[in-house]
């Protein structure tokens, strides 16, 4: 009962109770016309709507706020909440296309949008829900690869969400979103998938280092080719790499006396002004 239908009772009561001193025989019409009120005034939320039979048919769908039905030949058959609501579902040792068994958990948001079919078409469409989503859930993860369901789960919700939704229109639900809060695999299938991974980035890595060497050989064998036509660039890149050696405090290179000699600079700047004198004579 109603907050307010409870006052009108209490205060229809109370009068009864206050005439009846005189004459007891007028508490009765109180005391009936508490009762009637009692089971024909009601009240609906925001959030509710009451559905209302009259002999057997369909009267209407009332709320919010204050209504009357007739006592004995209206019944209320279904209170409806039309806030979204939210179910958890599962589906234990599913198997993905690929035979991987899963356990996967999930979450559905829904309201209902016609409180009509949601109490006549079906008899319990909460119920209802939690049996289409199961449902749904084994069906998505047998035509799903595990490499899918675990990579892009939006796809897979909306893929859900549009199958369930499908299912419970017809009861005046509406599905909001379905949402996969995990999913579990065997611990010995995690573990090789662990070492697949590793492999492959092992193996990425090596093909990185493949193509890195390659690359410095290529500018090996190009420095190589640029030294053997430019023996006075091979000697100069041989003293700036004696320079860079000595140049911290306390070292000491022991350098035989033959390589000191052809490394001597104005020797070196002699070769250099032989190397550029005989391009201008070949010229010439």
């Amino acid at each position: 009962m109603n907050p307010i239908t409870l006052f009108i009772v209490v205060a229809l009561l109370a009068a009864g109770g206050l005439v009846g001193r005189e004459n007891p025989l007028l508490i009765a019409p109180f005391v009936v016309a508490a009762a009637i009120v009692a089971v024909s005034l009601k009240m609906a939320n925001t959030w509710q709507k009451f559905v209302i039979l009259r002999a057997g048919k369909l009267h209407g769908v009332k709320g919010p706020g204050l209504f009357v039905i007739l006592p004995v030949v209206d019944s209320v058959v279904a209170v409806i909440d039309e806030r979204i609501q939210t179910t958890a579902f599962n589906a234990e040792q599913a198997l993905t296309r690929d035979t991987v068994p899963v356990n996967v958990d999930a979450i559905i948001f829904w309201h209902v949008h016609d409180a009509q079919k949601a109490a006549l078409e079906i008899t319990d469409y909460r119920m209802a829900i939690d049996r289409v989503a199961q449902t749904s859930l084994r069906e998505m993860i047998g035509s799903s690869m595990l490499s899918a369901l675990l990579s892009d789960r939006r796809t897979a919700d909306e893929k859900l969400r549009v199958e369930i939704a499908a299912k419970t229109v017809l009861w005046g639900v509406t599905v909001t979103s379905v949402e996969i809060r995990d999913v579990a695999i065997p611990v010995a299938l995690q573990d090789a998938m662990s070492r697949q991974a590793q492999a492959e980035r092992e193996k990425e890595a090596r093909v990185i280092l493949g193509s890195a060497e390659a690359e410095v050989a290529a500018k090996f064998v190009e420095a190589a080719r640029i030294y053997g036509d430019h023996p006075a660039a091979l000697q100069l890149r041989a003293m700036n790499i004696i320079y860079e050696t000595t140049k911290e405090r306390g070292t000491t290179i022991l350098i035989p006396t033959s390589m000191v000699d052809s490394m001597n600079p104005s020797s070196a700047f002699a070769i250099a002004l032989a190397g550029r004198a005989a391009p201008a004579a070949d010229q010439g």
